[in-house]
């Protein structure tokens, strides 16, 4: 079998605080592809939403995830890797990416329990999004199925750990295609 030659195209996704942003900017590192903070492409006017304790709906997330899509398909048309940190909580959303896309999205679930990214939640400062808004961050959660190819990784381990388990995940993938 042939050894896919494209550059990866990852989405690191889960709630919020399960460590999105530490795990993908890591993993884009180790990959030498650009990484992404899904959400600096938030819109103002969700942000304002988040950080007065109000869920986002899905009309408030399309232009997000649009975006977040585009950013990554610029990145595919200029011959770049990405590695994008972003919830994706639903598989609509995250057939939304795979839409703006040409090219094979990658997702790895980074999955904990409740009262871990809890913990977690309530120890960082200067985050728009507050701990009261967790419990509808696992409401919305679809983990990912069996044909969306995602891997899950347990948050329980430590970053380093994480980000070998996701660079081999990320290989194994790319050999497979």
């Amino acid at each position: 079998m042939a050894q896919n030659t494209e550059k990866p195209l990852i989405v690191v996704m889960g709630v919020a605080g399960s460590g999105k942003t530490t795990i993908a900017n890591a993993l884009a590192e180790r990959l030498g592809v650009p990484f992404v903070e899904g959400d600096s492409l938030h819109p103002a006017a969700n942000v304002k939403k988040m950080a007065s304790g109000t869920p986002l709906t899905d009309e408030d997330r399309w232009p997000w995830l649009r975006a977040i899509g585009e950013r990554m398909e610029v990145e595919r048309s200029t011959g770049h890797g990405v590695v994008v940190s972003c919830s994706a909580l639903k598989h609509v959303y995250r057939d939304c990416l795979r839409k703006e896309v040409h090219g094979r999205v990658q997702f790895i679930l980074l999955d904990g329990s409740r009262e871990l990214i809890g913990q977690r939640m309530r120890k960082r400062k200067g985050h728009f999004m507050p701990p009261a808004l967790l419990d509808s961050q696992f409401a919305t959660l679809e983990r990912p199925t069996a044909d969306e190819h995602a891997t899950v990784l347990d948050i329980s381990h430590t970053i380093p750990s994480l980000v070998t388990e996701a660079v081999q995940a990320v290989t194994a993938e790319a050999v497979a295609t």
